[in-house]
């Protein structure tokens, strides 16, 4: 695993810190969230109000500061548009809180746009199409309908230090596009203000192509805006894909390049009506992934109990003690359409198929390293619970050999808190035999069994079946192979071992255990299992 998620911090020194503990671990990507673009009213001073209804919104105090010669922001804004036209007005007003700091690209017209500073505060003043189009001309004398996009900026400029850190600790860093209002009626991305977030996502990505062109620690952006993923019958009636589209092709063009990834999730639970199969989950990835995003990381599903971590011969297994409070007190069969493993598997096959149509995206897994519940809370972790590595060590088996890259949500409390945190137990445990497949193959006229997986080398392989008395135990450095070349399409430091089998002792239809220890005894927390179908 060697990418996490990690939150927006004022303290320079929470950010080292974070770094520093991703890289102790091996993490070479970090992933952190942004600030959503939010449509507002103003008063009847011109001053910005707060988010909700009209009739509970107050001045947001954020913007109390925001003025220009005696005039709240926005009035001094449509001021200077009624100078060049009378005729011309405000049409909406967004604010857009960053922790950030912009270059003068982000002004498109110095005629109308310009950065205020107010003390300490810093905010920038974007007049855009409401339909978001670039016209390439500022001229504002012909009387015409704007929106107003206020920027409250950070005091130093979050980004550049991040890029900084990921210089020092050799870590890509993935910033968020800035994210969509929400529509209230479908929680879906809200297409109405399509407009608006195109324009000034095409803004920060002009910024961050002038500023940080051939980064080498610019990784790639995120898009921050949840969707779920299923097959959709009318994708073109789905806004937070439409919003998609709007954005990723802005950031192809100011951006060219740059990696585009994006984390949906799954739900598998049957008790909602909603919820969809593999195949579906399939389908879904195509058309995600021909919104132009590059990196699609779905999360397993684990954490939020809405996925299982089960074998298709566990099916009638009772589910975790910890998925109780979410499925009931029942089989996996009965709370689940499939398990985590079958929907990586199925998207897999999507994106290989994807690929001979000339849409090349890679599919990585996000792994959810928290509970669903907030037993075993600590530190900053809301309504979840801790993990242990051993449950992690499952979901990276789980994820199996489907997956070019694994990342987690999230750094922040999940990994940094508890006695001792995940961070620390990794760490400690970091070369324990993590197993994510098994295959038949034959090696020089010899029938046998390959295993995938990580820090393999001179470990001892179990194997084991229904009515076989005995497991049988091999070492493959005496009796076997073993291959730490590197293996396309999977994460670095996947390797193989090859032991002997003869099949004609194992029953058709039998499911094969297989079992990894590494030399000093430690077993890995999850066998893999191989169907014998032949």
């Amino acid at each position: 695993m060697t990418g996490f998620w990690v939150m927006p911090n004022k303290d320079a020194c929470t950010w080292q810190r974070q770094f520093e503990g991703v890289h102790r671990v091996g993490g070479d990507t970090v992933i952190r969230f942004g600030f959503k673009l939010s449509p507002r009213g103003l008063d009847a001073q011109g001053r910005i109000l707060t988010e909700g209804s009209p009739k509970k919104a107050k001045p947001d105090s954020r913007y109390a500061k925001c003025e220009e010669n005696g005039s709240a922001c926005a009035r001094a804004a449509e001021k200077d548009l009624k100078a060049a036209n009378p005729a011309n007005r405000l049409s909406r007003i967004y604010v857009y809180d960053t922790d950030e700091q912009y270059g003068p690209s982000i002004f498109r017209c110095p005629s109308m746009e310009h950065k205020i500073t107010v003390g300490d505060a810093v905010f920038y003043r974007l007049i855009v199409s409401p339909d978001g189009s670039d016209a390439g001309t500022c001229d504002f004398s012909k009387g015409s309908g704007y929106d107003l996009i206020l920027i409250s900026g950070g005091k130093t400029d979050s980004l550049s230090k991040l890029l900084a850190l990921g210089d020092r600790f050799g870590i890509k860093v993935y910033p968020s596009l800035p994210p969509s209002p929400r529509d209230p009626k479908t929680f879906q991305a809200d297409v109405q203000h399509i407009g608006p977030l195109t324009a000034l996502t095409r803004r920060v990505m002009r910024d961050y192509a002038k500023r940080f062109k051939g980064r080498e620690s610019l990784g790639g952006v995120y898009q921050t805006y949840e969707l779920a993923l299923r097959d959709w019958p009318e994708p073109d009636r789905v806004g937070t894909l439409r919003v998609y589209t709007a954005q990723n092709r802005v950031v192809r063009a100011e951006l060219p390049g740059v990696p585009i990834l994006v984390s949906p999730y799954m739900d598998a639970r049957k008790k909602l009506s909603y919820s969809p199969t593999p195949a579906q989950v399939a389908e879904g990835f195509k058309v995600l992934a021909k919104t132009g995003v590059d990196i699609i990381a779905p999360q397993d599903g684990r954490g939020t109990g809405k996925l299982g971590l089960f074998w298709p011969n566990w099916t009638d297994r009772p589910v975790d003690s910890r998925l109780k409070p979410i499925v009931g007190d029942t089989t996996y069969a009965k709370a689940y359409i499939a398990a985590t493993r079958g929907y990586f598997g199925a998207m897999s096959v999507a994106r290989d198929e994807l690929a001979k149509e000339g849409v090349d995206v890679q599919l990585w897994a996000n792994l959810e390293a928290f509970q669903p519940t907030p037993v075993g809370r600590c530190g900053d972790q809301d309504a979840r619970g801790n993990i242990d590595k051993p449950r992690l060590d499952t979901q990276v088996t789980l994820a199996g050999p489907y997956v070019s890259k694994i990342i987690s949500y999230m750094w922040s409390g999940f990994y940094t808190c508890g006695s001792p945190p995940l961070s620390k137990q990794i760490a400690d445990d970091w070369d324990r035999p993590i197993p994510i497949a098994a295959s038949r193959q034959s090696r020089q006229l010899r029938d046998g069994l390959q295993i995938t997986g990580y820090h393999l080398g001179d470990a001892v392989v179990s194997m084991s079946w229904d009515k076989l008395k005995e497991p049988r135990k091999i070492e493959p450095a005496k009796v076997g192979s073993y291959d730490a070349t590197p293996i396309a399409g999977l994460p670095r430091g996947a390797e193989r071992i090859w032991v002997p089998l003869d099949w004609s002792t194992v029953p058709k239809d039998a499911w094969v255990q297989v079992e990894v220890t590494s030399p000093d005894g430690r077993k890995a927390a999850e066998p893999v299992y191989y169907a014998n179908g032949v």
